[in-house]
């Protein structure tokens, strides 16, 4: 993509981590985004940093009837 002055740059779109719909800033570079299926999530870094991320996922698996309600 180029900008006004003709140079070329990325272009960012920022995302929001799935579980609480909060922005994943552009300097997080802890996040991560998985396709599993059907679902398309994004794990911001703080909550991968704490290790919660598994548990996260496992939330959202759930949610979307990927796995059992008593997983």
């Amino acid at each position: 993509m180029q900008n006004d002055a003709r140079e070329f740059v990325d272009l960012y779109l920022p995302q929001k981590y799935s579980a609480s719909n909060r922005i994943i800033g552009a300097k997080d570079h802890a996040s991560v985004q998985v396709n599993l299926a059907e679902v398309n999530k994004a794990i911001c870094g703080a909550i991968h940093r704490m290790g919660e991320s598994d548990d996260s996922i496992l939330q959202l698996a759930k949610a979307h009837g990927i796995l059992s309600k008593n997983f």
